[in-house]
């Protein structure tokens, strides 16, 4: 009874080590990349860099502790491992130091590598060793279930994927971050008392030198195409995970709870692979994959789905199921226990490979998004039976010449954009059809959807006059299909547009009309009327974010204006008469200052303008720290006396204008809010009613604004926490723009 209640005491130890070590490695990674976040304008990109380094940090970690493991006896792994950690105790609490100062203009990738290794680089790798190493200590100990330890890969997993989902819902709504640093590091401290004692019960086990030698034994290591089919299988799922999450975060936000879940699905993965008797048969995921993959095809080349939270929603689901596969795969070609540290450095390995390849090599291979497709027909390949069968050769040969012909029939008719597109439906109908008959052959079905995912992006880089990928992510230049207007998309959304041809289809000269949200009459174009007419002399503006420089022709002659833009691809574009002439015909001239606004604005003197617009926020990835507490106080030092603050909202993924309101009031200011019910949408000539909110410090600041009853006075709102750089959460502004679109389909 002793005995059985002493084995049971060990196992629970270990398991409770693993397990919080697992909860503190994935609390850390949203947690501190949120901290950096707004040093870099809060791109998509930030999350997939730091994917890289934590990856990395995995791959090392794993492989300190089965050099550990192999090398050092049993005491000496404990008290080298237990001194590291107590040695990581002096970068506690996590902080950024002052010394890193502003990102350079080029070479962002590698400066948040600095950082992330400077600041938790110790920290985060003994905790990535502590997983493999407590299972290896646990190997050697005479517990029964030391004989199968893989169950403990699963706890692991288990405890990062319950902290992944408790840091969006439970942490970050409810904690600011100089809590949450605390109490991580509190969690720090508990877990190297936990591993002292589970050190200390795995030197006293009777079986620790006995068990390694025996087993030694059996069995010989595993071969060179073992290590590469496993890091094969890690590579895939880990390079899709970092591509679905920069596609769903670029046209949303960047923010921990659209990076947690798929990281958490990922996860879920691993503990559903590597259970004993797994909830999820392999091979019933094996069937259901063809055909998650054929409805994410359809909703990429065909169905345009608008809620954002049903297109979020197919993505998750179909990268969970081609995860699932992977790692299905990976746990049906696990090793004997005494190879379990080599078998996790090559999992470590394939998981960096494919996080290096999707966030570091491809934004400067593609122009546009390949990596995701790509790894969708990756995913395919990783299926069992990867061989053609011989019966099916000649098929698979013929499709592939009616393929490419099909393809160069669409090319021979780029000019002839609706007969292209009727070409081009056609042909995907029919290849769909061929993917189901194939769905069962992993080749000529991935075959297939490449095709599918190749042809869809060749035909919609026929109608685009520019395309450029960098940092900040995807940036082209497109015509409409009756060439009268030029836009400038970031992603899924559009930056601004300009009228090229009159609607007779004669060239547009001279100096270009305002449209898209900046046209006369709108809510914008009644801020900076109505500032004028408050200033009545020259005025002084601060414009964050360029798009196509539309603004600039809202100017006067002796007016200054002063544009704050993060990414230089945008001043470069916007600057290219080719393209845009906004800033050529209205503000040749004009200073446009480049890097994050945060910063850069905090360089001017206090009191320098009449008008502050921040045009950030209008669909592609928000920068949030532009919509803090902090960031409203910096605004309203800029401005002069009677100034004001205006914030272009429009936004079809949330609802910022309780945010703004909150963040006034923190201030002390008053906001104001435009519904737009004056004037009317006309897409013919591509004029959208903006949602603007202006802040001031007193009524009297907002000069006609105050009169018109279509500039009603915004309170906060009691449940909408004010953002602060040390707190923000998207749940709310999420939760309140389905609220406005349920109201507006039931009105």
């Amino acid at each position: 009874m002793e005995t059985f209640t002493a084995r049971n005491l060990l196992l629970t130890t270990f398991v409770t080590a693993i397990f919080l070590s697992a909860a503190l490695l994935f609390v850390v990674e949203p947690m501190f990349t949120k901290m950096v976040l707004p040093r870099l304008g809060g791109a998509a990109s930030v999350w997939s860099v730091a994917m890289v380094f934590f990856q990395a940090m995995l791959l090392i970690g794993y492989t300190y502790a089965h050099l550990l493991t192999r090398y050092a006896p049993s005491r000496a792994s404990v008290m080298i491992h237990l001194a590291l950690m107590v040695v990581a105790c002096f970068v506690l609490p996590l902080r950024i130091s002052s010394a890193w100062g502003r990102p350079p203009l080029t070479g962002e990738a590698l400066w948040l590598l600095k950082l992330f290794t400077a600041a938790i680089g110790l920290p985060f790798l003994v905790l990535a060793a502590t997983g493999p190493l407590l299972q290896a200590w646990f190997v050697r100990t005479n517990q029964p279930a030391a004989k199968d330890p893989y169950f403990l890969y699963a706890a692991s997993n288990l405890g990062s994927f319950l902290a992944l989902i408790a840091y969006p819902s439970l942490i970050e709504p409810f904690a600011p971050l100089s809590d949450q640093k605390w109490l991580w590091a509190i969690g720090y401290y508990i877990l190297i008392l936990l591993i002292a004692i589970c050190g200390g019960l795995m030197l006293r086990s009777p079986a620790t030198a006995h068990v390694t030698r025996a087993d030694a034994k059996k069995s010989t290591g595993p071969t060179w195409r073992d290590a590469a089919s496993w890091t094969a299988l890690a590579a895939v799922p880990s390079g899709l995970l970092l591509a679905v999450t920069t596609h769903i975060s670029t046209d949303v936000a960047a923010v921990p709870i659209l990076w947690v879940l798929p990281l958490a699905l990922y996860l879920l993965t691993l503990v559903i692979a590597f259970q004993t008797y797994p909830l999820m048969p392999h091979w019933v995921i094996l069937n259901v994959q063809p055909f998650f993959i054929l409805g994410l095809v359809v909703t990429f080349v065909i169905v345009s789905i608008g809620s954002i939270v049903y297109l979020i929603a197919i993505h998750l689901v179909v990268f969970f199921v081609c995860a699932l596969v992977c790692h299905g795969e990976l746990a049906r070609r696990r090793p004997a226990p005494q190879h379990l540290t080599a078998y996790y450095v090559w999992i470590s390995a394939g998981g960096f490979i494919g996080g290096i390849a999707t966030s570091l090599v491809a934004p400067h291979v593609f122009n546009w998004v390949a990596e995701y497709p790509l790894l969708i027909v990756l995913a395919v390949l990783c299926r069992p039976g990867l061989m053609l069968p011989a019966a099916r050769s000649a098929q698979f040969a013929l499709l592939c010449v009616l393929g490419i012909a099909a393809l160069i029939l669409i090319g021979f008719t780029a000019e002839v954009q609706k007969l292209q597109y009727n070409l081009f439906s056609v042909i995907t109908g029919v290849l769909l059809g061929l993917a189901l008959h194939y769905w069962r052959v992993p080749l000529p079905f991935a075959a297939i959807v490449a095709f599918i995912f190749f042809a869809d992006h060749y035909y919609k880089e026929n109608i685009r006059t520019q395309t450029v990928r960098n940092f900040f992510g995807v940036l082209s230049v497109e015509e409409s299909s009756d060439g009268r207007f030029r836009t400038l998309w970031h992603g899924t959304t559009a930056q601004g547009s300009q009228r090229i041809r009159d609607n007779e289809g004669n060239p547009v000269t001279g100096r270009p009309e305002m449209i898209s949200e900046f046209f006369a009459g709108g809510g914008i174009a009644q801020v900076f009327d109505a500032m004028r007419v408050r200033v009545a002399g020259r005025t002084s503006v601060a414009l964050i974010g360029l798009g196509t420089g539309t603004l600039a022709c809202s100017m006067r002659p002796g007016d200054l204006l002063t544009y704050y833009e993060i990414d230089p691809d945008i001043v470069r574009i916007a600057r290219d008469t080719k393209l845009f002439n906004f800033l050529s015909e209205c503000a040749p001239h004009i200073p446009i200052v480049v890097g994050d606004a945060r910063l850069t604005l905090a360089d001017a003197p206090d009191e320098s303008y009449d008008l502050i617009f921040v045009d950030a926020f209008l669909g592609a990835a928000i920068p949030i720290h532009l919509l803090t507490r902090e960031a409203m106080g910096t605004y309203l030092r800029k401005l002069k006396p009677h100034g004001i603050v205006a914030m272009h909202i429009s936004n079809r993924n949330l609802e910022l204008a309780p945010v703004v309101a909150g963040i006034a009031e923190a201030n002390g200011a008053i906001m104001r809010l435009y519904d737009g019910g004056d004037v009317q949408e006309d897409a013919s000539q591509q004029k959208w009613i903006p949602r603007v909110a202006v802040v001031a410090r007193s009524e009297r600041d907002f000069g006609a604004l105050s009169k018109s009853r279509y500039w009603a006075i915004r309170k906060s709102e009691p449940n909408q926490r004010v953002w602060t750089d040390d707190y923000s959460s998207i749940i709310g502004p999420v939760l309140g723009r389905l609220h406005e679109r349920g109201r507006s389909s039931g009105d």
